[in-house]
């Protein structure tokens, strides 16, 4: 059975790794500002900047491949660590709304509350994202990996998003994440049940 900890004592806790000290990873945490589904900062008063050391250590592997095979893109870290009493609030907000099939009900808790889970997309060298097709959070079909071809068909995203997709998948994939059928940006590290039997839950 997990574990949990307040998110208030996240940096006294051993299991747990800041983003920035991960090299050639640029931290930009969308729910802490208004620029996310939401729409307002959902991280008030909360330092979400962590990663389960486990998943630290895979995203290092990611930024040093991406570095090797892309060295003009960079890994733009858009949600890391996410508390589970922000799961709630994000659940709550989507009741009776079909939206709720993006998110993991906090009874079963989201990989995110582990540490164990990123939202990501790549940059230039200029700090420009590379355009995916849809922002971070668009949540509508044209997110959704599993129906790129048909997306693209309709004329809703085009080959050059599916191959910048491709770039960011490749890179993560390689190193031992995981990504889902509906985000193209969400990718966990691990076996979801695994993680939830054997990782500390932040509350």
């Amino acid at each position: 059975m997990s574990r949990t900890a307040p998110i208030e004592s996240i940096a006294k806790h051993p299991e747990f790794r800041r983003l920035d000290s991960i090299s050639d990873v640029v931290v930009e945490l969308r729910y802490a500002t208004e620029s996310n589904f939401v729409g307002r900062d959902m991280y008030t008063g909360f330092d979400c900047a962590w990663l389960h050391r486990d998943a630290a250590a895979a995203l290092t592997q990611v930024a040093t491949s991406l570095r090797a095979v892309q060295p003009d893109l960079r890994l733009l870290v858009l949600d890391a660590l996410r508390p589970q009493r922000v799961q709630e609030l994000m659940w709550d907000r989507l009741e009776g709304a079909d939206l709720r099939q993006y998110l993991a009900s906090p009874d079963r808790g989201s990989i995110h509350s582990f540490g164990m889970a990123v939202d990501v997309t790549l940059i230039d060298t200029e700090g420009r994202e590379l355009d995916m097709g849809t922002a971070f959070d668009d949540l509508t079909e044209r997110s959704h990996p599993a129906l790129e071809t048909e997306s693209m068909q309709r004329g809703e995203i085009t080959a050059a998003h599916i191959a910048n997709r491709q770039i960011l998948r490749d890179v993560m994939t390689t190193n031992g994440w995981q990504g889902i059928s509906t985000e193209w940006w969400h990718f966990d590290c691990g076996d979801r049940l695994l993680v939830r039997q054997n990782y500390t839950r932040i509350l």
